[in-house]
C-alpha cells in the first residue's frame, strides 16, 4: 500500500523543516508543493502550511483542512477562503519558551536593567532602591495556553499576577478581568503589562492613547503578542513624557523592523527580533505529525481556528 502524500505548502522551503516533518511522520510522504504530481495534488486531503501561497492551496481540489506550523494564524485566516478549515499549532514547548521569555523580560524591567544600561553608557554609578516582586503587580493580556504558562512562571517568583480576557476566564492564582471595563481596571493597577494578544479586528490598536494613559506613571510594557496591538505613536509619546518607563517590543507591524525606524534608537525601547517564543522544529513537527496521524487513521480533524475570533 502506497504512503499517503501530504503537500508541504510554504513560500520558503527549508531542508531542516522537511527533515524534521518526515522523521516525525514516516508513514506519510511529505513533499513540497512544487514537487507534487497532478495526481498527488488531486488526491491530497490535508496539507502542512507555513506562510502558504493561497494559489498553491487552491490547486488542491480535495483539500479538507490545513495544519499550520505556526501558532499565529491571522495571516492565513485573512488570505485563505473561509471554507478551508485551519488548525493552528498548539505546542507545550512554545508555551514553556514564552513563559521563560515573559519571566526574563519582566525581571529585566522589575530590576531596572534599562536604567543600569543607560548609567553604564554614561559611566555613572547610579543605584536605585530595589523593590520586591510581591510589590510589583503584573498584568497579562491574553490567557490562552501561552498566557497561563507565563502566569505560572511569574507567580512562582512572587509577582502578583492579573489576567485579562475578552470573556470571563479563571486561572488559579490570577486575578481575572474581562471586557472593556475589566481592561480599564487592570491597566490602572498594573506596573508591568505583558501583551500576548493575537491580532484581530478587536485587538488592533487596543493599547492606544486611552489605554496607555490608564497605566500608573512609569509603568513598563512588554509586547510579545502582535505588533499592531500597540499604537506605536501613542507609545512613544508616553515614553517621551515619562508616563511610561520602558517598553520591550518583540513584534512589529513590519518585520524585520526597517533599519530607518526611529524605535531602534529610542532610549525607552528595547528591540527584540521576534524571538520571545520561536517555533521549535522538533516539538512542532511531532505535534503536527500526531494530528495528521490521527486524521489519516480515524478521519478526526483537530480543533479548528474560529474564523469569527480570528484564532
Amino acid at each position: 500500500m502506497s504512503r499517503p502524500v501530504v503537500p508541504y505548502v510554504a513560500r520558503e522551503i527549508t531542508p531542516d523543516w522537511l527533515d524534521a516533518l518526515r522523521s516525525a511522520l514516516p508513514e506519510a510522504r511529505i513533499v513540497p508543493f512544487a514537487e507534487t504530481t497532478p495526481e498527488e495534488r488531486a488526491a491530497a486531503r490535508v496539507a502542512l502550511v507555513a506562510n502558504p501561497d493561497p494559489a498553491e492551496l487552491a490547486a488542491l481540489p480535495a483539500l479538507e483542512w490545513v495544519q499550520s506550523l505556526w501558532a499565529g494564524v491571522e495571516r492565513i485566516v485573512a488570505e485563505l477562503p473561509e471554507s478551508l478549515k485551519v488548525v493552528r499549532l498548539v505546542d507545550p514547548q512554545l508555551a514553556a519558551s514564552m513563559a521563560e521569555a515573559v519571566l526574563a523580560w519582566t525581571l529585566y524591567l522589575h530590576r531596572d536593567m534599562p536604567h543600569y544600561a543607560a548609567a553604564q553608557a554614561r559611566r555613572d554609578w547610579a543605584p536605585v532602591p530595589m523593590r520586591l516582586a510581591q510589590e510589583r503587580p503584573v498584568a497579562i493580556l491574553g490567557l490562552g495556553h501561552l498566557g497561563k504558562a507565563a502566569a505560572r512562571a511569574l507567580l512562582a517568583q512572587g509577582f502578583p499576577v492579573m489576567g485579562w480576557t475578552r470573556t470571563p476566564s479563571e486561572t488559579e492564582g490570577v486575578a481575572g478581568f474581562h471586557g472593556p471595563e475589566g481592561l480599564a481596571r487592570i491597566l490602572s493597577r498594573a506596573e508591568i503589562v505583558v501583551s500576548l494578544l493575537p491580532l484581530t479586528p478587536q485587538t488592533r490598536g487596543l493599547l492606544g492613547a486611552e489605554a496607555l494613559d490608564r497605566l500608573p506613571r512609569g509603568a513598563g510594557l512588554i509586547n510579545f503578542g502582535r505588533g499592531p496591538v500597540v499604537d506605536v505613536a501613542a507609545l512613544t509619546e508616553r515614553l517621551a513624557d515619562g508616563r511610561l518607563g520602558h517598553a520591550v517590543l518583540d513584534v512589529f507591524e513590519v518585520e524585520p523592523l526597517p533599519a530607518e525606524d526611529p524605535l531602534w534608537s529610542h532610549p525607552g525601547v528595547t528591540i527584540l527580533p521576534h524571538i520571545s517564543a520561536p517555533t521549535h522544529k522538533g516539538s512542532a513537527s511531532a505535534i503536527a505529525a500526531g494530528n495528521l496521524r490521527r486524521y489519516l487513521e480515524t478521519g478526526e480533524i483537530p480543533p479548528l481556528v474560529d474564523r469569527r475570533r480570528g484564532y
